[in-house]
């Protein structure tokens, strides 16, 4: 009997598109599955067009960052304020991967494999911070929200290379530095259950930027380009070279970031705190 078989990149787009978040965390887990039973074929002739835009809810409003209050876990609002925006990141996380996968269309499969497994997960760790502003007498889109990560797909969707430099290696990099002192947080405010989905989390994003770490060294050879020079070259022109103490130096070292690297980087980090107390 011949199995029946779909286009990857169409499920891809799908996925991307579905606004309900409920909806597009089903879709996902669906596709993946699919994938991993050999029902999916990447095959970009047949594919419809590439998505350009994210399906949405209507709710959380989105406004610049400097638009959103700080976030202080001793009130249950607050704490349920901090896991909204994790919540958002994930959402977010779910759409960029996809977009990794439908965009890009002429790589290997086992690039599609990684960020298919990629997106599955995101849409588990959004499922874990919507659970957890449900059990605070909350949901997803409760709390205003700004638009930064799918902001960077746009500015990354020409090139492969520079998503993957800019996105798994800057941004999702970003949440390896900051969960554990999150993790911390919401311990001392007496909530060890969003800091156990945390902590699930951080050890599965680790895995994330590696990915991202992993391609983007890929790409680079298959160029015949040297990965460390232009990570920081990519970093000035899209980034202005702005890096946030502190760096989580185990776990980014887990993620494939090398020590020029890492020694880069906390550079540039200590210019910024200096620049800012300046």
């Amino acid at each position: 009997m011949t199995q029946v078989q779909g286009n990857l990149f169409d499920a891809a787009a799908a996925c991307l598109g579905e606004p309900d978040p409920a909806r597009k965390q089903a879709a996902t887990q669906a596709a993946a599955a699919q994938w991993r039973a050999g029902c999916l074929h990447a095959d970009a002739a047949s594919a419809g067009p590439v998505r350009d835009l994210p399906g949405r809810p209507v709710r959380p409003e989105l406004v610049p960052p400097r638009a959103l209050k700080a976030r202080k876990l001793k009130s249950r609002e607050g704490r349920a304020a901090m896991i909204h925006a994790v919540a958002h990141i994930e959402f977010n996380a779910i759409n960029l991967a996809w977009d990794a996968v439908q965009r890009f269309r002429e790589m290997p499969t086992d690039y599609y494999a990684d960020w298919i497994q990629v997106a599955a997960e995101e849409a588990e760790h959004f499922g874990l911070m919507r659970n957890r502003l449900r059990d605070l007498g909350y949901d997803y889109g409760d709390f205003r929200a700004h638009d930064g990560l799918w902001e960077m797909a746009r500015a990354t969707a020409h090139d492969p290379l520079v998503r993957m430099a800019l996105v798994p290696r800057v941004l999702e990099a970003r949440g390896l530095d900051v969960t554990p002192g999150m993790i911390a947080r919401f311990e001392a405010a007496g909530d060890p259950e969003t800091a156990a989905c945390l902590g699930v989390i951080l050890r599965e994003e680790v895995g994330h930027v590696a990915v991202g770490s992993r391609w983007f060294k890929r790409l680079c050879e298959e160029r015949g380009l040297d990965p460390g020079p232009l990570y920081f070259d990519l970093l000035r022109e899209y980034m202005r070279a702005e890096i946030r103490c502190p760096l989580n130096l185990p776990a980014r070292r887990e993620a494939g970031f090398d020590e020029i690297e890492l020694d880069r980087l906390q550079a540039l980090c200590r210019a910024g705190e200096a620049g800012r107390a300046g």
